[in-house]
């Protein structure tokens, strides 16, 4: 059961297809194929099922796919492990990190890194949250920077940081906001952001009218824009709230306080470890006492 033959499987589960699997592993649709069909064939059970025009993974092809994702995680965290070993200051870092702290609290924290250690090699994944903790879960990453990790998960908080979540909106739309009335922005499923929205308005029982944007980017500009209100990252609205292109919006039991946690395996590996202890020497971050208790 080779690594190649396991890969393949996981990147049909991904993509969906083994079209779209050959053009991310960059070989032929009918290696990806082969490879699938010889892993069954030393399984000892389907793993692709013909649906239509494509495929479909079976129960067995899911349940296998899910084991093979940890275990080629499993074996890149061992290879980063053992090279970071010698010298830490030239091994891997594989980072992810939900979107507002891929792109508004990470980047400058892994600059200041790299200028110190020009020779680590990083990768980031940046990603919605339940995404970014199920690379964790599979070991594909040694280092995920997002909300309260989920309870399901046995992680170690390495450090935190203050992130407070407000409801904003653009001047004239919070002049005149109305809980019940207003519509809310919302990111995709999936995003943390708007788990928090809908916990905060089902505490409410309110129902206002909703529309789904996606991305942080989406959100924020249809607020600016004037379409309603959204909850959202301080850090990623600093900017125009500093400009008055959106203000805060009252309401009751705002800001919600939902701290950055760096969550990781108990065995990190020697870069990883770097990484985190220059994290613990930023300003605004710090090394929690005992894990949280919830994954609020």
């Amino acid at each position: 059961m080779t690594a190649a033959r396991q890969r393949a499987l996981v990147a049909v589960a991904d993509t969906g297809s083994v079209r779209a699997a050959a053009r991310e592993l960059v070989v032929t649709e009918s290696a990806v194929s082969a490879a699938i069909s010889s892993l069954a064939r030393e399984l000892g059970v389907d793993l692709l099922a013909r649906s239509g025009r494509g495929v479909v993974l079976t129960d067995a092809g899911q349940v296998y796919s899910r084991y093979a994702r940890a275990m080629l995680g499993l074996a890149e965290e061992a290879l980063a492990a053992v090279r970071s070993r010698p010298d830490p200051t030239r091994g891997e870092l594989r980072l992810a990190a939900v979107t507002t702290a891929g792109e508004h609290v990470l980047p400058g924290v892994l600059a200041g890194f790299l200028r110190r250690y020009a020779d680590v090699r990083p990768s980031l994944h940046v990603d919605r949250s339940d995404l970014v903790w199920r690379r964790l879960e599979a070991h594909e990453v040694d280092l995920v920077i997002a909300g309260r990790p989920p309870d399901h998960l046995a992680v170690t908080v390495g450090a935190i940081r203050l992130n407070r979540l407000l409801v904003i909106a653009a001047p004239s739309v919070a002049a005149t906001f109305d809980l019940p009335r207003t519509p809310w922005l919302q990111r995709e499923e999936g995003s943390g952001t708007r788990v928090a929205a809908e916990a905060y308005l089902q505490a409410r029982e309110a129902d206002p009218p909703r529309l789904v944007l996606g991305s942080n980017g989406a959100v924020v500009a249809g607020a600016v824009a004037g379409l309603g209100v959204t909850l959202i990252s301080e850090d990623a609205v600093s900017t125009k709230l500093a400009a008055g292109r959106v203000v805060p919006v009252r309401c009751t039991g705002m800001p919600l306080r939902r701290p950055w946690h760096v969550a990781h395996w108990p065995a990190l590996p020697g870069t990883a470890a770097l990484f985190l202890d220059y994290l613990l020497g930023m300003p605004g971050w710090s090394s929690p006492r005992r894990r949280p208790s919830s994954a609020g």
